[in-house]
């Protein structure tokens, strides 16, 4: 026999648990059975009992109030830590509003100028590659802010060269695969700030390709861009030189065979 010192006790409450539990599962088999006698007998009976021993599974519906209860209980922690439910975590994707319909507009170059902060009773705008975003939170693209100069415009040349006063303009030609995805990185910036929100998209005047390209406000930046498109011109000039070539060279071949 077990002694019931400390050290047996979760033992012999084990053990205490077990024998409980065959008592009732002994006791579930002998309705079962006397349930079943009763139905060969052609008695009515009610419905069997569920065995009380039986582990039960964990459904759909026991996992959805597991995870609803793990989230009270995190958002109860942040509050009673942090004072915010979502644990200071600021994100727009925690706000009701991005999920409402917006009515957003189509605007000319013309009207998105006017939303550049010098009129206090209207918001500021500012655009990127066409994403028209109201920026009015940004102290920094209120009059005197240091990005102030982006308002009111579609700067995207400007968010990847860093020239804010000389590449006020949607015009990306010239631009590095690596100024390119800087474009795109400032886009998703917007998308997805918790304070800025799209209102739009601004239709501009095609840009005519024969036109000259910027250059960079860095003089050294802007003789390295022009070293580039040389080199580039010059690649094209010789691949179009050889495919003349070719070309030419085939067809001198095709005429000489109908000769023979």
């Amino acid at each position: 026999m077990v002694s019931t010192k400390p050290a047996n006790r979760p033992f012999l409450a084990h053990k205490e648990y077990r024998e409980k539990q065959e008592a009732l599962h002994a006791e579930w088999l002998k309705k079962k059975k006397d349930r079943e006698a009763r139905i060969a007998r052609g008695e009515k009976v009610g419905p069997l009992e569920p065995d009380p021993t039986a582990v039960e599974e964990v459904g759909l519906l026991g996992l959805l109030k597991f995870i609803i209860c793990m989230l009270l209980f995190v958002m109860l922690a942040g509050k009673f830590i942090t004072g915010s439910f979502v644990w200071e975590y600021e994100s727009k994707w925690l706000r009701l509003k991005t999920y409402l319909p917006k009515n957003e507009r189509l605007f000319s170059e013309r009207m998105l100028a006017q939303f550049d902060g010098s009129d206090p009773s209207k918001p500021i705008y500012l655009a990127i590659d066409g994403d028209v975003y109201d920026v009015t939170k940004g102290r920094a693209y209120q009059p005197g802010g240091s990005y102030h100069i982006l308002a009111g415009v579609d700067a995207a040349r400007a968010f990847a060269t860093g020239c804010f006063k000389d590449h006020r303009t949607h015009d990306l030609r010239g631009l590095s695969d690596t100024e390119l995805k800087s474009i795109e990185h400032w886009k998703k910036f917007y998308k997805e700030h918790k304070d800025y929100f799209k209102v739009g998209r601004v239709s501009h005047k095609p840009i005519d390709p024969s036109g000259p390209i910027l250059e960079h406000c860095d003089p050294k930046k802007a003789e390295k861009q022009r070293q580039e498109r040389a080199e580039k011109e010059k690649s094209s000039a010789a691949a179009a030189a050889a495919a003349a070539a070719a070309a030419a060279a085939e067809k001198a071949r095709e005429v000489q065979h109908e000769d023979l």
